[in-house]
């Protein structure tokens, strides 16, 4: 693994040549940015200091004091005594000033990145990629070596192996949780967050094109990008307000397992034991194989509480957390027929009446095994709400999936 660039010089290093040496050079540098986005080391805060003091002077303004907080949750409080310097960026159109200069320096900077990545943007010709008649997700449903031999564009399989895999694990599969269970806003005007590590996918899809050479950036916007990379690999989340700056801390543990049927490395959270997330102050994200979970879920799952929740991934995280066969039992289902699943070999389909005071709507629920194998090597049973009036299992899967119980009978595997 090569060690992670720490300057503009290292983004216009002598590229490889061939296919096979910049895809393989791609995926050295998107593990490195990976091992970034999921560090758990204590902030380098001198050098995100340093980063961030060189936006603030990009917007021409002096170096903010700096708050260093132990997680998200910690900095509301300090964001919410000062609403006057961190005030939101969506302006009422009567509210704005007539001059950029005189915006509120969270939306300068919000601008400021955002011509940035447009110039990139076009340098990498990722605006263009991004229209529905131009490019392939092809590679991304391949191996390497099968993308290269299918005749894939080289651009392509270097975002098939880093920006796409990066995004799914760090936007996608990690910050979003993050974000859902430690920034609750609750109504009140958010500060403009940034994510320091878990900015890394968009940071590294640059990186990583110039690095294959793929792209050149002009001088200043490379040392622009240096920036937003220098806190990318040195902090956690961070809020920039007039005069002062809010930093996070990096959490203290991050579980991850690999996503089911992964090509290119893309993990998700996943603890059962402990929460996949925490802080050093206790602040915590409960996850459980990809799905953000509420700590009863691990500690304490009984049939009322999953029959209260409105969320069906956490429904059904909770059940799975109990064990399918105890839920039915302790929820007083009632199996009307089983039959041999024709989609999934070596399986069986259960078809159970639901009481209408538990979901309060009439419904039966199938039982089926998972076609798709997971991380752990098991296939995961799951239950699916179909209509009250089926009676045969194998009718109730095939109207899942828009077939009639005939044409599901004939499938010869599914997944």
């Amino acid at each position: 693994m090569t060690r992670p660039c720490r300057g503009p010089s290292k983004i216009t290093s002598t590229p490889p040549h061939s296919s096979g040496e910049r895809v393989e050079l791609a995926q050295i540098v998107a593990a490195d940015w990976l091992r970034h986005a999921l560090s758990t080391r204590p902030s380098d805060r001198a050098r995100a200091d340093a980063a961030v003091t060189g936006l603030y002077r990009r917007l021409g303004e002096p170096a903010p004091d700096f708050v260093w907080v132990p997680s998200p949750v910690a900095a509301r409080p300090v964001l919410l005594d000062a609403p006057h310097r961190f005030r939101p960026p969506r302006l009422r159109g009567t509210e704005a000033p007539a001059r950029p200069a005189d915006w509120p320096l969270v939306a300068r900077l919000a601008n400021l990145v955002a011509d940035l990545r447009e110039r990139l943007d076009e340098r990498t010709g990722t605006a263009i990629a991004w229209q529905p008649w131009y490019g392939t997700t092809a590679p991304r449903t391949m191996t390497v070596p099968e993308a290269l031999a299918g005749g894939s564009p080289v651009r392509d399989v270097v975002d098939a192996v880093g920006r796409h895999p990066l995004r799914t694990t760090v936007d996608d599969a990690v910050r979003a949780p993050i974000r859902a269970e430690l920034m609750r806003t609750e109504g009140e005007a958010a500060a403009l967050t940034w994510y320091g590590q878990h900015d890394a996918a968009w940071i590294a899809h640059y990186d990583i094109r110039a690095r294959v050479g793929l792209a050149t950036y002009a001088h200043d916007d490379v040392a622009h990008l240096g920036l937003w990379a220098e806190l990318a690999r040195s902090t956690g989340w961070w809020w920039p307000g007039e005069g002062v700056c809010v930093m996070s801390e990096r959490p203290a543990e991050i579980h991850t397992e690999p996503q089911p049927d992964a090509l290119h490395g893309e993990l998700r959270l996943h603890r059962d034991d402990a929460p996949a997330v925490r802080y050093t102050d206790g602040a915590a994200v409960h996850v459980l194989h990809g799905a953000h979970v509420p700590e009863w879920v691990l500690t304490d799952p009984t049939p009322e509480r999953i029959h209260a929740e409105p969320n069906v991934e956490v429904r059904r995280s909770a059940i799975e957390r109990i064990g399918w066969a105890r839920y039915i039992v302790r929820a007083g289902l009632r199996l009307v027929s089983s039959a041999p699943d024709p989609g999934n070999p070596d399986s069986e389909l259960q078809l159970y009446d639901v009481p209408l005071a538990l979901w309060g709507r009439p419904t039966r629920l199938l039982l089926a095994v998972n076609g798709s194998v997971e991380p752990d090597g098991r296939r995961r049973r799951y239950g699916l709400s179909v209509p009250a009036h089926f009676d045969d299992p194998v009718a109730a899967a095939g109207w899942s999936y828009g077939l009639s119980g005939e044409h599901y009978a004939q499938l010869l595997r599914r997944t």
